[in-house]
C-alpha cells in the first residue's frame, strides 16, 4: 500500500502538468514576443534624456523624467492632427467597407444565386494581396502620368485628376482600404448568415415575406453579432493605420512623415530618436484602441449578444 501510494500521486501529478506541457510553447511566446514588449514600452515611456552641463560641455544622459512624455504626446500638434485625419479616413472607410460586404454576403445567400463559390473566392482574392503592394499598385493608378483616369480625362479635353489633393485623398486611401478589406469582412458575415437555420427562412417565405423583407427583417438582425465584430476590427484597423499613407507618401507631398499617429510614432523614434516619446504615445495609441473596443462592445452588447445586465 505505501508503495502504491507514491505512485498513485506522482500519476495525478502528471495528468495535471500535461496540460502545462503542451500550452507551454505558447505561453513563452506570449510572454517574449507581448508581455515583455509592452512592459518594455511602459519602461521607456518614463524615461527620456536630458542635457547635462552648459554650453560647449554639455551632454546627453538618459533618465527618468515622469509623465513629461505623456503629456508632451497629449499636446503635440502634429499627433493630434494625425488623429483628426484617420477620424475622417474611418467615417468614408468604415461604412464603405461594412456595407459593401453585408451587400455582398447577403446577395451571395440568396437562393437564386449563382456560381457562388467563384463569387466567394474573387471577392475575398484581394484581401490575400499585401497591404503594400495594394497600395503601390493604387498608387501607380492614382499618379497623373500612369493613372488611366488622367489619361481619359485628358483626352477628353480636361486636366488630370489630383487624387492626391484634398480631401480627395481621403477617399483615395479608402478606396484601398475598400478594395482589400471587403473580401474578409464579407466572408465572416457570409459564415454567419450560413449559421441561420433554413426553417425560419422557410417560415417566412409561406407567410408571404420576400427575400428583401428576409433580408431587413430576419438576416441582417440575426447576423449582428458578426456586424460588430467587424465593425470592430474596421475601427482597430483605422486607428492602426501606417502602410497605405507610408506607401504612397513618397509619390505625393501632400502626405507627410506624421500624416496618421503610427507615422508620427515611427517618426519620433527613428527620425528624432526619442524612444521615449514614441513609447508613451504608443502607450497612449494602445489604450485609446482598448478603450473604444470597450465602448464599441458596451454599447452593442444588450442588443446583439442579449445582456441584459
Amino acid at each position: 500500500m505505501t508503495a502504491v501510494a507514491p505512485a498513485r500521486r506522482r500519476g495525478r501529478r502528471g495528468r495535471e502538468l500535461t496540460p502545462w506541457l503542451f500550452a507551454a510553447p505558447a505561453i513563452v511566446l506570449f510572454v517574449c514576443f507581448l508581455l515583455v514588449p509592452i512592459g518594455y514600452a511602459l519602461y521607456l515611456s518614463f524615461r527620456g534624456l536630458r542635457i547635462e552641463g552648459a554650453g560647449a560641455f554639455g551632454r546627453r544622459t538618459e533618465g527618468f523624467v515622469g509623465l513629461e512624455n505623456y503629456v508632451t504626446a497629449l499636446t503635440d500638434p502634429e499627433l493630434l492632427a494625425g488623429f483628426g485625419r484617420s477620424l475622417v479616413y474611418g467615417a468614408i472607410a468604415v461604412p464603405s467597407v461594412l456595407g459593401l460586404a453585408l451587400l455582398f454576403a447577403l446577395l451571395l445567400d440568396t437562393p437564386r444565386a449563382r456560381l457562388t463559390s467563384f463569387s466567394r473566392t474573387a471577392i475575398f482574392l484581394p484581401y490575400a494581396v499585401p497591404g503594400v503592394i495594394a497600395s503601390l499598385l493604387w498608387g501607380f493608378l492614382y499618379l497623373p502620368s500612369t493613372s488611366p483616369v488622367s489619361y481619359v480625362a485628358r483626352e477628353l479635353g480636361g486636366g488630370n485628376v489630383d487624387f492626391f489633393g484634398y480631401p480627395t485623398l481621403y477617399f483615395a486611401l479608402a478606396n484601398i482600404a475598400l478594395w482589400s478589406g471587403v473580401g474578409f469582412n464579407m466572408i465572416i458575415i457570409y459564415t454567419s448568415l450560413r449559421a441561420i437555420p433554413q426553417e425560419i427562412y422557410e417560415a417566412a417565405r409561406i407567410d408571404g415575406a420576400d427575400e428583401r423583407t428576409i433580408a431587413w427583417r430576419i438576416k441582417i438582425p440575426l447576423v449582428a453579432p458578426a456586424l460588430v465584430l467587424t465593425g470592430l476590427f474596421s475601427v482597430i484597423g483605422t486607428v492602426q493605420l501606417y502602410s497605405e499613407p507610408a506607401t504612397l507618401r513618397p509619390l505625393t507631398s501632400t502626405i507627410s512623415s506624421t500624416w496618421v499617429p503610427l507615422m508620427a510614432i515611427y517618426q519620433e523614434a527613428f527620425g528624432n530618436d526619442n524612444l521615449g516619446g514614441a513609447a508613451a504615445a504608443s502607450v497612449l495609441l494602445a489604450v485609446g484602441t482598448l478603450v473604444v473596443s470597450l465602448v464599441i462592445l458596451r454599447f452593442f452588447q444588450r442588443r446583439t449578444f442579449g445582456d441584459a445586465s
